[in-house]
């Protein structure tokens, strides 16, 4: 982190300069400007990189580049980018390149000891680089940086947040099960399954990991704070956006991708038809991961996303931590083979599964950044939403239009506002 911190105060020429010596920090730097810059999963961003690496593509970024240039220098190197896709790649990356944001960011790392992962590092999960373009740029971590590397086996367990006593009854007994059997437990920090799955865990004396939609700092939802700081003590809560940064509805569905791809299986404890765990199911399908389901009371609402699961998408039906072991492909020691990953859909932003949200049914990925950036009481004008959003400005303006077609949100002289539910 100490050299992160004096890689952050260097001008583009400084690290041009730097570049050229080799010094061994920008990799890390280059990435933490990048994660700044762009939302989790912008798939233009990570061709670019992809391409040319990070490094280069942060010194484009950090010396005010042209689209034409940027063009040049993915296609020199073999890569392919048209000036459409750099322009309005530029008009989301460049308005968030705040160099006093990106400071107070890394103070706010030290200050909370978390650590910045990147692809190579011996503790970076490989798992999440099958998510291709759409792989995160870098990982922070509070905790054991170790808690997701390749030597331990990791299984998701996640479900609804409004959890009945029969889900929370099977998170735990399953939670605690497989921690016997050596694997980590990977969810999301929330409330319901994803929280008693985490309990378990810790009650066992096992090692669990918390992936967060906002930055590390701040531990979320709020009720789960002591949680999360018990989870510090022994496992990690990780998250692919930097500290300061808020969760929203779009990070949370993104966030779902790098739970699925961590681990070498996802399980659907209990869900409703239309709970956020289906769309982690989704990544997990399309990254060819075993997916498998809790089937639950047939007259039972909570139990209705996994009977679809189970019916509809060639979930297994699993019923204790023997079988969602087994799904795993077993526990210590023990290695498993992969299902070939479906292939990343390319685009501005979204993962090849992102659309499973709510019942497996896709949102409009800018449509949901659009609102995320706007305020039921603050109006703000088009380019703070598109900066808040990671979109260009005439991406904003057409959701923006449609929206306010649809009477969601209402356009006055100061800006635009989101109208409040009911």
């Amino acid at each position: 982190m100490t050299q992160l911190q004096r890689a952050a105060e260097r001008s583009a020429a400084e690290f041009a300069a730097a570049r050229a010596h080799g010094d061994p920090s920008l990799e890390a730097f280059a990435r933490a400007v990048l994660g700044l810059v762009a939302e989790p999963g912008d798939g233009v961003l990570g061709r670019v990189i992809g391409t040319i690496g990070a490094v280069d593509t942060a010194e484009s970024l950090l010396a005010g580049g042209s689209a034409a240039e940027l063009v040049e220098r993915v296609v020199e190197a073999g890569g392919d980018l048209d000036e459409g896709e750099a322009t309005t790649g530029l008009d989301r990356w460049l308005p968030r390149l705040d160099h006093g944001a990106f400071v107070r960011s890394l103070s706010q790392a030290v200050r909370v000891g978390a650590v910045l992962l990147t692809p190579g590092d011996a503790a970076w999960p490989l798992g999440v680089d099958e998510l291709g373009v759409h792989a995160p740029l870098g990982l922070w971590v509070r905790g054991r940086a170790d808690a997701l590397s390749s030597a331990t086996p990791t299984i998701a367990l996640v479900g609804a947040r409004a959890a009945t006593g029969y889900g929370e009854h099977v998170a735990m007994e399953a939670s605690a099960g497989l921690v016997d059997r050596g694997f980590a437990v990977v969810s999301g920090g929330a409330y319901g399954i994803d929280g008693m799955a985490h309990r378990a865990a810790l009650a066992s004396d096992g090692t669990t990991v918390a992936f967060l939609a906002g930055g590390v700092d701040r531990f979320y939802p709020l009720g789960h704070e002591s949680l999360l700081a018990r989870i510090v003590q022994t496992g990690a809560v990780v998250s692919e956006l930097p500290c300061g940064a808020a969760p929203t509805k779009w990070r949370f569905l993104q966030r779902n991708r790098l739970i699925a791809a961590a681990s070498r299986a996802t399980v659907v404890l209990e869900a409703g038809i239309r709970s956020g765990s289906l769309n982690t199911a989704g990544h997990a399908a399309a990254l060819g991961r075993p997916l498998g389901a809790v089937p639950g009371p047939v007259t039972s609402p909570a139990s209705a996303g996994c009977h679809r699961l189970l019916r509809e998408f060639d979930a297994v039906c699993v019923v204790d931590a023997d079988q969602m072991a087994e799904l795993a492909g077993g526990g210590r020691g023990e290695t498993i083979g992969r299902r070939p990953p479906v292939a990343a859909a390319e685009g501005g932003g979204r993962s090849s599964a992102a659309g499973h949200s709510n019942g497996m049914a896709a949102d409009d990925p800018s449509g949901v950044r659009t609102l995320d950036a706007l305020s039921t009481r603050t109006p703000r004008d088009v380019t703070d939403v598109a900066r808040r959003a990671g979109l260009s400005v005439p991406e904003a303006m057409s959701a923006l239009g449609r929206f306010e077609a649809e009477g969601i949100v209402e356009r006055r002289p100061s800006g635009w506002l989101r109208r409040r539910a009911g």
